[in-house]
């Protein structure tokens, strides 16, 4: 009795986190766009870079090639505490250069507010894109569409610009068709709030007033974000509009990128329950699903946890006699594969992709062992290599 008592107390939060993933999934799919009308919103597009003169031209480049009125947009880039030639070189692309040193306050977070205090009463909106990223040329379109319909913030569909470099890529581009397209696709059909994901975000100067950009976790994106359910807005999702970041091949790169990500999430973790109080008081279901999102573990970290309760299960049953059943345990596998699945179906990364899966263990033997490494300091820019300073080249 106490054996199968154990087992259910354990599987019932891995169970409310796997059924919440397999919930989304069958909410994700596709939706159709808004209608594009004439274009007249003033668009200011802001670049925060620190050190990145191997690529900022091109994604300058890109930006400026956006199909929208040129008179109604900036490419505004922050070369923040840099010491190469970032801003020289983005300025003789075509950008507008904000130099920033500061030693002390350092971070994307204070980039962006440094640009969005300058920017706010110059334009109607300001959209953020990552210094590595090529985007499509619909970007400018697709927000305004949204904010012409009530929206003040909107996320696109940030994909990986590189899937093809290394089955590491791949495996990332079928975790952001997960993490990124599955999950925002599911709440935008919801009307909830799609999240922030750093990269290809858009805020309305009415938002950024309102909310200020007060955000400077190595998560800024993600703070950010509560700070705008908090203030009763929600985030649309442009799935038609793209931004695609590159992603790194090496395992030291890797290995650095993630554990922040992750770790600045796990450290917004302790905000989440407080959140779901606000939530009912509030009776706010945007309120209630940022909870749940900042809660719901990493994909690699629920199948550790499901696994491990399956071996207890298994081994309760048929070593020691016990009646414990494993039923609940591969209940919540087969969620979660059905999950990953549908993030591989909307990844593109075809046949190639589905094998990669194949190496998934060892994928998720590499995070956990990044759980146990010491983490980056929180609140620095630590900048992750390239592709193109390592050798390889991303493939947009």
């Amino acid at each position: 009795m106490i054996a199968k008592l154990v087992s259910w107390i354990a599987a019932a939060p891995v169970s409310l986190a796997d059924g919440y993933l397999l919930a989304l999934t069958l909410l994700s799919g596709e939706l159709r766009p808004p209608s594009y009308g004439p274009p007249s919103l003033r668009f200011a597009i802001v670049v925060p870079a620190h050190n990145e003169q191997e690529g900022i031209s091109g994604t300058v480049q890109n930006l400026l090639a956006i199909e929208y009125p040129k008179e109604l947009f900036s490419v505004v880039v922050v070369a923040d505490n840099c010491s190469d030639e970032t801003a020289l070189r983005a300025e003789r692309a075509g950008a507008r250069v904000l130099v920033r040193h500061d030693e002390k306050l350092r971070g994307k977070g204070y980039a962006l507010a440094h640009a969005f205090e300058r920017l706010v009463p110059e334009v109607d909106a300001i959209v953020v894109v990552d210094a590595d990223t090529v985007v499509s040329p619909n970007l400018l379109s697709a927000f305004g569409a949204r904010i012409q319909t009530g929206a003040k913030a909107v996320q696109a569909d940030y994909a990986v610009r590189n899937p093809n470099a290394a089955w590491r890529t791949r495996l990332m581009a079928i975790a952001f068709g997960s993490f990124h397209v599955l999950r925002s696709l599911a709440r935008e059909r919801l009307e909830l709030s799609a999240g922030l994901r750093g990269n290809g975000m858009c805020f309305t100067a009415g938002l950024l007033r309102e909310v200020p950009h007060d955000a400077y976790s190595i998560v800024e994106d993600v703070e950010y974000g509560i700070k705008v359910g908090e203030a009763g807005h929600r985030v649309h999702y442009a799935a038609e509009a793209h931004v695609y970041g590159e992603m790194v091949t090496s395992s030291a790169a890797s290995s650095s990128q993630r554990r922040r990500w992750e770790g600045g999430r796990a450290a917004l973790g302790s905000r989440g329950f407080a959140l779901i109080a606000e939530a009912i008081a509030r009776r706010s279901s945007v309120l209630l699903d940022l909870a749940f999102d900042i809660l719901v573990p990493p994909l690699s970290t629920l199948v550790v946890w499901n696994v491990a309760g399956l071996t207890y299960a298994v081994v309760v049953r048929y070593v020691f006699g016990q009646p414990v059943s494993a039923a609940i345990w591969v209940a919540n596998l087969g969620a979660l594969g059905v999950y990953v699945l549908r993030g591989w179906s909307l990844s593109g990364t075809g046949a190639r992709g589905l094998v990669d899966l194949g190496a998934a263990p060892l994928y998720v033997a590499w995070k956990m062992w990044l759980k146990v490494r010491e983490s980056d300091k929180p609140g620095t820019w630590v900048r992750t290599a390239r592709e193109t300073e390592t050798g390889t080249e991303a493939v947009p």
